[in-house]
């Protein structure tokens, strides 16, 4: 990859319109998706212990799965509540059928079910997935999408909002691995791997996510901040697939989101890993079937601290700072 050009894929899978619960503070955690895609996987209570145990304070709920949500009353886990996209039609057509679907999934739990989002729909853009290679400051929505998403953006722009998007290095990198290095997808880079105008870039995720950050800015969302919805990488079944791979990406990513992107720095980025579980009945590829941080029988398929303690030498940055 030249240093002074930006070759990168993006593989960000809009969802639909966004509408927030509670007040956006900005990241402080890192959630979790659970997918319940398999038909092996352990029953909501236990998950929802298994997320308390590893303290992940944060949850991606697709659907208002009755059983998830009374297994969350008085957990204190911040949930993600996605609208299935079957639902989405009648919704739009009659709104009683909208109310009512607020009433049953959201009304019914609050407030021992602390939402902190609903989602409309899951993978709906058309052009979600674009692969084009650009630098991150000329991101833009391109064709059908940016009809779609234009007055999204705006309608968060003027309700201070965030976008939910989903960024995944690995489907960019295994995509085009010919001008994207694995540490640059990995965060792994020793040094910087491409520059853009006075920004600097020495991984996949951040110029990702920065372009994304150009794109809507370009249609009037200069204040929407960006909930990344869904990240992470699968520990077998395709190319740079593994264990290891899967662990350096999540563990480097939880570190990593505390801070910001060269284009918006010192801006805790709030972000899902996708998923909690291994889901043997997700259709496609065989990756899609490994992305789980744990097996169903709920052990982990490895090693991953969700709260990771400050690095020796950040530590002692501070101390010195408090003792001049």
């Amino acid at each position: 990859m030249q240093s002074n050009s930006i070759f990168m894929a993006t593989s960000i899978v809009f969802l639909g319109l966004l509408f927030t619960i509670l007040p956006y503070a900005g990241a402080q955690s890192i959630g979790v998706c659970y997918g319940m895609l398999g038909n092996n996987l352990p029953p909501p209570r236990e998950v929802v212990a298994l997320y308390k145990s590893r303290n992940i304070r944060r949850m991606r709920l697709y659907d208002p799965n009755q059983a998830a949500l009374e297994a969350l009353k008085g957990s204190n886990i911040e949930v993600l509540l996605g609208v299935p996209n079957q639902n989405l039609q009648e919704m739009a057509r009659n709104p009683s059928a909208a109310q009512s679907w607020v009433r049953n999934n959201i009304q019914k739990y609050w407030p021992s079910v602390k939402f902190k989002y609903i989602n409309v729909g899951n993978e709906l853009i058309p052009g979600g997935r674009s692969w084009k290679l650009l630098p991150p400051s000329q991101g833009s929505f391109k064709g059908e999408a940016r009809q779609y998403l234009e007055p999204i953006v705006r309608f968060l722009a003027r309700t201070r909002a965030p976008l939910l998007a989903n960024v995944y290095t690995y489907f960019s990198y295994a995509g085009n691995p010919r001008d994207i290095s694995l540490q640059y997808a990995l965060f792994t880079s020793p040094s910087v791997v491409v520059q853009d105008g006075q920004l600097k870039y020495q991984n996949l995720f951040d110029a990702m996510l920065d372009a994304l950050y150009s794109a809507v800015e370009r249609v009037g969302g200069s204040n929407v901040e960006i909930v990344v919805s869904e990240s992470g990488w699968p520990s077998a079944g395709g190319f740079a697939a593994s264990i290891g791979n899967a662990q350096t990406y999540n563990s480097n990513l939880i570190r990593h989101v505390r801070g910001g992107t060269p284009k918006r720095p010192r801006r805790p980025i709030e972000t899902y890993i996708f998923a909690m579980f291994n889901e043997n009945q997700k259709t496609g590829a065989a990756v899609e079937r490994n992305f789980g941080l744990f097996y169903p029988s709920k052990q982990p398929v490895y090693p991953i601290n969700f709260s990771p303690r400050l690095e020796a030498g950040l530590i002692s940055n501070i101390l010195d700072v408090f003792s001049t």
